[in-house]
């Protein structure tokens, strides 16, 4: 299960306007791990930065203007991307201004992301989660107890970092027993199985999981629904 969290940052407010992206910052998650593997770049738009989106994230126009272009760096971050799960803060935006750089380069291709890649959105998520309530990074930071105090401004690559931290603790944490570790159990068992059955059988006592435990089995089964697959103890909990 490869996922890449992904922040860009740009001119302005508004592609269709002719803003365009200034920085890509994506880091890998691989079975909801850090892998420590990043994509970044920061790029030359072509154009002004707006004073108010300068403000936001401190990245000027001198600082752009010896920066590669998007049609530089775009056969590496279709590399990178490709075939994962894009994990967003706001996605319909960073997707709306990744999706105007393919159409500018005419790469028809990739001018929709969703045919190479899944997109989970991180504010679309929160918000259900935690209805009524501030759901911006900042604000999921201090519900999360993750420390942002060293970000002074928005930067796609710091962003990224932070909210794979806020996306791990939303739905579960960085521990959850994954689709691979939970077949090398089922096969460790099986393998054991005529062995068990060989033995005298003796009285084991019955113990019942406590609420952490029943937590983190309900996380698992959300992730296995999550990846498209059915669970059956659900299954056989509304049949019974």
């Amino acid at each position: 299960m490869r996922q890449i969290v992904l922040d860009t940052e740009t001119t302005g407010l508004s592609a269709q306007h002719g803003h365009r992206i200034i920085e890509i910052g994506c880091v890998e998650l691989v079975h909801r791990r850090l892998t420590g593997k990043v994509f970044h770049a920061y790029l030359h738009p072509d154009r002004k930065v707006d004073e108010g989106a300068m403000r936001v994230h401190g990245i000027t126009d001198d600082f752009l203007k010896d920066k590669p272009r998007f049609k530089n760096i775009v056969d590496e971050f279709k590399q990178f991307i490709q075939n994962a799960e894009l994990i967003i803060h706001n996605a319909p935006f960073d997707v709306g201004f990744i999706e105007n750089e393919f159409c500018l380069l005419k790469d028809k291709k990739w001018q929709n992301l969703e045919n190479h890649c899944q997109i989970f959105d991180t504010l679309s998520f929160a918000r259900q989660k935690h209805p009524g309530q501030r759901n911006n990074l900042d604000a999921l930071c201090k519900r999360y107890n993750i420390d942002n105090q060293h970000r002074e401004k928005h930067g796609a690559l710091l962003d990224a970092e932070i909210l794979a931290e806020v996306y791990l603790a939303m739905t579960g944490g960085q521990d959850n027993l994954t689709l691979e570790e939970a077949n090398q159990t089922i096969q460790v068992s099986l393998s054991g199985a005529s062995e068990i059955a060989a033995k005298p059988t003796i009285q084991t006592p019955f113990i019942q999981a406590n609420a952490d435990e029943i937590a983190a089995h309900e996380a698992f089964l959300d992730l296995i629904e999550k990846k498209g697959m059915a669970s059956l103890w659900r299954k056989e909990r509304l049949e019974s």
